[in-house]
């Protein structure tokens, strides 16, 4: 059936998200080292490939990101037509930002390695710039966090409406948006506080709800809905039905 078909597609692009964007995370976690300028940029000099590598690895997981949203889109969409929507721009912005703050990861690979900026800096000059562009590149993420929060939001509430999943899915899915949308202010504002709650709190109930709809994808694929209903299109004008919804019947 074609939307099991491309329910079964959706968790294959949204696999690939998950393992790239998941290689990537761990390689800037384990490289940049907060207010500690000389640390992170020796880590940068010897992990020069695996920087490049989790560089890549973003590009490549930003754009099946996009193949993603798309799937759920043309799957869901029947449910709420304008929710789609908002669900693929929250993740066209995720992407945009993603994809402009790497620049910022790239810049400190090239100052750190690179002999035409490595001759021109002093050693702890460079290493400062090197912090700099990391401390941005960091919270730049933080920022396109935001958008990995809210199109949980859409995606839950999609799910949810659509009976094509269980419906408690949807629910940890919509709850994950909170988790997200809480912990990004908390990062900026109380960074102590979000460092000891966001791995006993913020990242398990993000993962339980990510990995869950993966599995759910890849295995089970999708319910048939029982009734199925034209796309609700909040943007068509009162009054006006749907032409296969005619007002009179004979």
């Amino acid at each position: 059936m074609l939307h099991l078909r491309l329910a079964r597609i959706a968790g294959a692009y949204y696999l690939v998200v998950a393992i790239f964007a998941g290689f990537a995370h761990i390689v800037r976690e384990n490289v940049y080292v907060p207010d500690d300028a000389v640390a992170t940029a020796a880590n940068v000099v010897s992990n020069a490939d695996l920087v490049r590598l989790s560089f890549v690895a973003d590009l490549v997981q930003a754009t099946f990101a996009l193949f993603l949203v798309l799937a759920l889109s043309h799957l869901l969409q029947h449910v709420n037509r304008n929710v789609a929507r908002a669900m693929v721009l929250f993740v066209v912005l995720q992407v945009g930002i993603t994809c402009l703050n790497l620049v910022h990861q790239l810049a400190a690979l090239l100052v750190a390695t690179e002999p035409s900026y490595t001759s021109v800096f002093a050693a702890d000059e460079s290493d400062a710039l090197v912090l700099l562009l990391m401390d941005m590149q960091h919270s730049g993420f933080l920022v396109a966090q935001i958008f990995f929060g809210l199109w949980l939001f859409p995606l839950g509430w999609l799910a949810y409406q659509s009976g094509m999943f269980p419906r408690p899915l949807g629910v940890i899915l919509m709850v994950a948006t909170a988790a997200y949308l809480i912990d990004v202010p908390l990062q900026f504002l109380a960074p102590g506080f979000a460092a000891a709650v966001s791995p006993i709190v913020v990242v398990p109930l993000v993962t339980i709800a990510e990995v869950s709809m993966v599995g759910y994808l890849l295995i089970k694929g999708a319910r048939t809905p029982a009734d199925p209903k034209p796309p609700v299109d909040t943007n068509a004008p009162v009054g006006i039905a749907p032409a296969n919804h005619p007002l009179v019947t004979p």
